[in-house]
């Protein structure tokens, strides 16, 4: 289906079936970007993936968003301007948006995030939000770290999160 903003993934009874993606490369591996007519849905890690032949869709946002993770990497982009479709519950989204005001190069343990969302005691809801966040790098849930600042947990694994952040801190 291609809407009238070009959008052209398939939604049968409101619900989205397939929605247009594409893959870039990383120094950390093969990334899949999935879009909806509203913004990034999904941006993740394709490890073992042979999907890179299938699809390279064309859609609304991903060369954009190709774009914008091309240059994350290259050191020549410190935030990220494309629209983001977030799907979630409201206490993960509020999490989500909190990770998303953690400065670039700079780090924030579970606590501190509890505070800014104003719910101080959930510190443990928060990592599990930080651990669902369907967006990796774009909402930068590597730059969460433990009290104590040693890192931990990762969805994409804690070696490619201890990369991210020495690259973020090596400018």
């Amino acid at each position: 289906m291609t809407d009238s903003k070009g959008w052209n993934g398939v939604i049968t009874n409101d619900r989205i079936l397939e929605r247009p993606y594409c893959f870039c490369e990383t120094p950390l591996g093969l990334i899949r970007i999935e879009e909806d007519q509203y913004g990034i849905t999904s941006l993740r890690f394709a490890d073992g993936k042979t999907e890179k032949d299938l699809m390279d869709g064309k859609g609304i946002y991903l060369a954009d968003a190709k774009a914008q993770i091309s240059e994350y990497f290259a050191q020549k982009r410190k935030a990220f301007d494309i629209p983001l479709s977030m799907r979630g519950s409201e206490f993960q989204k509020s999490v989500w948006s909190a990770l998303r005001d953690i400065p670039y190069g700079e780090t924030r343990c579970y606590q501190q995030i509890a505070e800014r969302i104003e719910n101080r005691k959930a510190c443990r809801a928060v990592g599990m939000a930080n651990n669902r966040n369907p967006i990796l790098i774009m909402i930068p849930c590597h730059r969460v770290v433990g009290k104590d600042g040693k890192l931990v947990g990762y969805a994409a694994g804690i070696d490619r999160k201890q990369y991210l952040l020495e690259m973020e801190t090596a400018q």
